[in-house]
């Protein structure tokens, strides 16, 4: 059993942890607010960008002069996997379940044949997709020095990519990363990047029976639309991960707050009872003496 000081010393020290968890979890929640508002808010602009490109990949389709973004290399055999991490942690199970996905798909791509390497975007995800030797990682971009990663970053990751593809390093790159929904669900989720994906049909049926003439013409515009396509996607899946992150974070410190206070109520009930056994052998003691006297 452990002596009243060290109990004293327990409660002590998981009061303090107990502090720190709280003041994380209200830092959290404060910055919550901010991260959700910028993800609910690029949703619509990206939304709407695509169907203006599923309209003018639509015209476009398949011909030859058609922009490489768009129909592709003509191979599949080469996937990048670009995924997106968080630089810090605490916050809960959020890393580990990108991860997670980011290997499912790796798998399931190897096993039909395919060969995959890794673009790593924050420093949590490295370490266990290393320590998977699923596949190599062919680059990694680090975030850390920034305090909210965002359009700049984006755009600085979209220009490697499109270097990478341009140089031939890869025929498909899918984007990893999670989509927040609330507090308590973010769901990581995979979508095709590049090249960009072609419409779906209810996409396309969006523009009704109008007629539209473009100037200049599809192609000239697509070749401009689709880089941008390519980096706006990739600030979303930053907005949506530091949405994420928050929280998670959020969730994570509530619980262990909540953790910590159990702990106490637990650790108060030994120190009563450990110090009621001391008075009451104390007591006998003095008894005892007595009565030899």
């Amino acid at each position: 059993m452990a002596s009243l000081k060290e109990l004293k010393g327990r409660i002590k020290s998981v009061k303090s942890t107990q502090k720190i968890t709280k003041a994380k979890q209200m830092v959290a929640a404060a910055k919550l607010r901010r991260a959700q508002e910028a993800a609910e808010a690029a949703r619509p602009y990206a939304e709407r960008l695509n169907a203006v490109m599923a309209s003018l990949a639509a015209k476009v389709g398949d011909s030859a002069s058609a922009p490489r973004l768009l129909s592709g290399t003509g191979s599949d055999q080469r996937h990048l996997l670009v995924v997106i991490n968080t630089d810090k942690g605490l916050c809960g199970g959020l890393n580990a379940n990108i991860v997670k996905e980011a290997l499912k798909k790796a798998r399931g791509l190897i096993s039909d044949g395919k060969q995959v390497e890794f673009y790593l975007v924050g420093k949590k995800g490295r370490a266990p997709i290393k320590r998977s030797n699923v596949a190599d990682v062919a680059e990694q971009f680090d975030t850390s020095d920034v305090r909210d990663p965002g359009f700049d970053e984006a755009e600085k990751i979209a220009n490697e990519l499109l270097e990478m593809f341009e140089a031939g390093k890869f025929d498909v790159a899918h984007l990893i990363y999670p989509i927040f929904k609330s507090a308590l669900a973010q769901e990581p989720v995979t979508q095709q990047l590049i090249p960009v994906p072609p419409p779906e049909a209810d996409a396309v049926s969006t523009g009704g029976d109008a007629v539209v003439e473009y100037e200049p013409g599809e192609e000239e515009i697509l070749e401009e639309l689709l880089p941008r396509y390519v980096r706006t996607q990739l600030f979303g899946a930053l907005l949506e991960l530091a949405a994420s992150e928050q929280g998670a974070s959020m969730t994570a410190m509530d619980n262990a707050t909540r953790n910590a206070g159990d702990l106490i109520k637990d650790l108060n009930i030994e120190y009563n009872r450990s110090r009621q056994a001391a008075i009451t052998t104390e007591l006998i003691e003095i008894i005892a003496g007595a009565e030899a006297l």
